[in-house]
This record gives structure tokens, C-alpha cells and sequence, in this order.
């Protein structure tokens, strides 16, 4: 079902990518499911490189931050088997490598919290932060993780 709604959107979950460092993608503890942080990779590939709000725009920056959430997507997938097993977004976190004077970091996580609202309806609505940082791994222009309840 979830899954039929990302491409009737018009997009595509991406093949979970996998961890850069000595961390695993995501830990399931009970029903609660906490992902890494994911960067806007996709194919193995970084799309969004920089700093929001000089070598990125803001909408740059958003469809970064809907990529990320669609990565964190994936890598719950891989756990549970299916996105139909989620039974609630729980918590956004969102880091956008900032320009100095940037800040309008939640209209960027908008990209996440939106495409979550769009897949899950009310299930998708969560609790966030939206933080700017000097830098990201790899110079990436966003990294989002997600928490989620599982069936």
C-alpha cells in the first residue's frame, strides 16, 4: 500500500544505501524502529552536495531532504520487510549544512515531513527538529533520520 503511494507520487524508493562508517543503518528496539542518519545518496551516488544558501537553493535543499526520508524509507524496509508493517512516524531529525545567515532550515526538512505526510497520511505527522550545522559528511547538503513504530 505504502509503497504503491511513493510511486503514484511519482517517485521511487531507492535501494537502501549503506553505512559509510562503523554504524549499522538502523536498530529495532521492540517496536520502535531508529534509523542512522541519511545523507542524500542515491544509486551510490551524493545528489545534493554543499551549503544551503549559497552553492545549494532552498528547494535544492528540500529535494534533499525528501530523498534522505526516502533513504530512511528504505532502510526500514530492509528491516521489517515491508513499509505496510509502519504504523506511525514518530520523530524527524533533520541537519541541513547551512551557508552563515542561512536560516530557514525547517522549510528544508519540509521535504521530509511532507513526503512522510503525503505516504502515511496521519500516520506520517510527527515531531521534529530542524538544526543547521557548519558541515555534513561528505559536504552533503542534508541528513535526516527517522524514528518510527512497527507492527
Amino acid at each position: 500500500m505504502y509503497e504503491a503511494k511513493i510511486k503514484e507520487l511519482g517517485f521511487e524508493l531507492p535501494k537502501a544505501p549503506k553505512p559509510i562508517a562503523a554504524y549499522v543503518a538502523a536498530v529495532k528496539e521492540g517496536n520502535i524502529i531508529y534509523t542512522s542518519g541519511q545523507i542524500p545518496v542515491l544509486n551510490g551516488e551524493l545528489k545534493f552536495k554543499g551549503k544551503v544558501g549559497s552553492e545549494l537553493s532552498e528547494d535544492e535543499g528540500y529535494q534533499a531532504a525528501r530523498l534522505c526520508a526516502l533513504n530512511c524509507l528504505s532502510v526500514i524496509k530492509d528491516l521489517v520487510g515491508s513499509l505496510d508493517n509502519i504504523e506511525q512516524i514518530i520523530k524527524v531529525n533533520g541537519f541541513v549544512n547551512s551557508a552563515p545567515g542561512f536560516a530557514n532550515q525547517p522549510g528544508v526538512i519540509n521535504g521530509a515531513s511532507e513526503i512522510l505526510v503525503d505516504i502515511f497520511g496521519d500516520k506520517g505527522r510527527h515531531a521534529r527538529a530542524a538544526v543547521g550545522v557548519a558541515e555534513l559528511p561528505l559536504n552533503a547538503a542534508v541528513e535526516v533520520e527517522i524514528i518510527a513504530k512497527v507492527k
